[in-house]
């Protein structure tokens, strides 16, 4: 079982960890460690350190857990500051892996609300996409082969992969990455 949760996943703390016997994997969308920032641009949404907590608790009961760290937003979210701040909260509550994705996509319809969104919340910041990026698709992170590196270097200092470990039945039902 694998799910991209927010923090009202722990209702399902002792589903989770039945099912976990075989398999689990519980991944929170995590592209900010700022609650501030998140909220900005994540409205609705639990705030980050809801989601950390409830990491920890999946984490502290077996649960194995992890970040989907993806869209990483261009101007707001692409620094090194950041990723680190991810990599290292990540770490402290037990994530297992962060699966990053250093930019984001913007069909036409979904440039436009954006737009909007960012005229909204952070005036001035539509004309920086607009010369950077114009009518693409594809919006990279500023710098974003500088960020991989530098989210592969914490990754592997704390031991976290940068992948979900995929099941593997093996005697013992082991966990293995492939």
């Amino acid at each position: 079982m694998a799910c991209d949760c927010s923090d009202l996943v722990l209702r399902d703390l002792d589903t989770l960890k039945e099912i976990g016997r075989v398999y689990s994997a519980v991944s929170f969308t995590i592209t900010t460690a700022d609650d501030e920032l998140g909220k900005k641009v994540e409205p609705g949404a639990p705030f980050v350190s809801d989601r950390f907590r409830a990491m920890q608790a999946l984490a502290t009961a077996s649960v194995m857990t992890g970040v989907t760290m993806m869209p990483v937003l261009p101007f707001l979210e692409d620094n090194e500051e950041n990723i680190r701040a991810i990599v290292k909260r990540a770490a402290d509550c037990g994530a297992s892996y962060i699966i990053p994705w250093f930019g984001m996509s913007l069909r036409d319809r979904q440039r436009v609300y954006y737009y909007e969104k960012l005229d909204e919340k952070f005036p001035g910041l539509k004309e920086k996409y607009n010369r950077q990026f114009g009518g693409q698709y594809n919006c990279p992170a500023n710098d974003a082969d500088r960020l991989e590196q530098v989210f592969k270097e914490m990754c592997h200092k704390y031991g976290i992969a940068t992948r979900v470990p995929l099941y593997v039945r093996a005697e013992g039902r082991q966990l293995r990455m492939l």
